[in-house]
Order: structure tokens, then sequence, then C-alpha cells
């Protein structure tokens, strides 16, 4: 049985990946802090003999006993991220040490969730792994932004410098069942918005575009991106190169919630991308994955966990 560590295990991705490792056999190590994870989001979990939780901040070390570890540790929304920007900063750079130190120590594979956000607001699209973005590094999205850019050079460095086992992933946007209502994505405002019978805020003329990825199809390409081949580090884009703008996503949603809700439009946020697709060749090519949900699909299962909650 592999012992696996995942570091924001309680957050909305983690949770879903915890679920499919306890489903696969492994021994799960949940390590959350719950600055934006939730009990309620692993709650089905406890008590099984396989998954054990553990309330601790990836900025303090930790000596533990693993096999492999997923470093999702971070808040990911620009909500929750520009709140206390430099907290983000040194979870994602403190976080990377001293996961990477557990990892050196025990001799364990280690998986870096990493972002698009790396790419900035992109000159190059869609975009491939070899682009180096185009980011601000003293913008309001930087703590996230350049705090996750760090952590990729950290992995590198210690691969190279101590023959560690890394994976890298870039991870594109991603919905579902147990995001937080609150955390300021376009996804989930529209659906809050929506189902509150509330205007939907469009920032900007609604023309920039994101890609959406359900996160069942994203779990599956982390968990294939641990299991490739040693040589294989990454970086490696996971997400769904469908592309749509602001404005045929929050039609979709209000036509599958049936709200009479209509469009209000907002000023656009400072440094807010005005494209984002990835470009999933490597991850076809090498991983033998692409994304299977559409995007209607997903969000009738996200709409339908949000009738639960909002």
């Amino acid at each position: 049985m592999q012992r696996i560590l995942v570091t924001g295990g309680a957050g909305f991705v983690g949770s879903h990946l915890c679920d499919r490792l306890v489903e696969r056999g492994a021994d799960v190590l949940c390590l959350d802090n719950f600055y934006t994870g939730s009990k309620t989001n692993i709650a089905h979990l406890i008590g099984k003999t396989s998954f054990e939780l553990m309330r601790h901040d990836v900025c303090w070390p930790l000596y533990v006993e693993v096999d492999r570890i997923f470093n999702l540790a971070c808040p990911a929304s620009p909500i929750h991220y520009q709140t206390d920007p430099v907290q983000t900063t040194k979870t994602s750079v403190h976080g990377a040490i001293n996961m990477l130190g557990l990892a050196k120590r025990v001799k364990a594979r280690i998986l870096q969730a990493s972002t698009s956000e790396v790419y900035g607001d992109p000159s190059v699209h869609p975009q491939p792994e070899g682009y180096w973005g185009n980011v601000n590094p003293v913008g309001v999205r930087s703590c996230y932004d350049e705090g996750k850019r760090c952590a990729e050079t950290l992995f590198f460095d210690y691969h190279r410098q101590h023959g560690l086992s890394i994976k890298v992933m870039r991870i594109f946007n991603t919905y579902g069942p147990r995001m937080h209502p609150q955390d300021g994505r376009v996804v989930s405002n529209f659906i809050v918005q929506a189902l509150r019978g509330q205007d939907l805020t469009i920032y900007g003329d609604g023309l920039q575009t994101r890609s959406f990825c359900y996160v069942d199809d994203l779990v599956e390409g982390m968990l294939r991106l641990m299991d490739s081949p040693e040589g294989f580090t990454g970086p490696i884009n996971i997400g769904n190169p469908g592309e749509f703008t602001m404005l045929e996503l929050a039609e979709m949603v209000i036509r599958l919630t049936g709200s009479k809700s209509k469009l209000c439009f907002e000023p656009l946020p400072h440094d807010d991308p005005k494209q984002r697709r990835p470009d999933i060749s490597l991850a076809k090519s090498t991983l033998d994955w692409e994304p299977k949900v559409a995007l209607e699909d997903g969000l009738k299962e996200t709409i339908a966990y949000f009738r639960t909650i909002v």
C-alpha cells in the first residue's frame, strides 16, 4: 500500500484527488490548514482506515514517512490569495521548500500543482509549455503568479542538484462540485448569482476567454502524470482546450439554471488575462490524456452541487 501525502487535501481539487487515491487503495494522509479548504469536502472519508486528516500549514516543516507527495497547498482564487498576499507567496515558496525537503529525506516522488498563471497575460496563444510567460512581477496577482513560478524553479533545482523525482503540472481553470461559493472564480460566481436570481457580473466587455476543465478530468491527468516514467518531469499543461468567452459562459449558466438573471458589466480587474487556453499536445503524446467532460455536462453537475449549498 503506497503512503501518499496530499497537501491542501481538503480543498476543492485536493478532496477529489483524495477520493481517487483512496479508491485506488492508497494510504492517504490529507494535510490542510483550512484557510480555504473545508472539512465538509472530505467528511465522507473520515473514519476510513486508509485515510488520515492532519491540520498543518506547509510553511512549517513536516516529518512524516510517505512514498509520494502531491503538493496542492495554496489559495488559488484571486479573492483568497490577494487577502494575504505575503502569506500566499510564503505558502508557494516556503511550502515548496518544506515539501521538497521532506521528499528528499524520505526519497519520495513529488508532484507540484503549478498553474497556468505562470504564463501571465499571454502573448502566445494557445500556451505551450515552452512559453516563458508575460507576468507583471509587482502587480496585485504577483503573489500567486510569481510564487508559483518560484516554486517551479525550486522543484527543478532540487531535481538537478539532489536527483529528486519531480513532476510539475500547470493547471488551467478547473471547476466542479466542492468549489468554494465565495472563491470569486467566474464559474462559481455565475452559478451562485444565477441561483439567487442576481445579475451576473461581467468584467470588461465579456469577450475575454477562458478554458474550463472539469475536476474529474483534471485529477485523472494528475494521477497519470504522477505515474509517468521517471525521466519525465514536465512541466506539462493539464486543462481543457475548449475556449469560451465570459459572455458565452454566462449565457450557458443562465440557460442551465433556468434563471431570469440579466448581465451587468463592471471594469476589468488589474492584470486580468485577456485569453487563456492550454496547448495539451504534450499531455496527449506523453500521458495519453485529454479531457472527456464537455463544459455543458460539467456545469450541470456543478450546478446540482451548488443547489444543495446556496
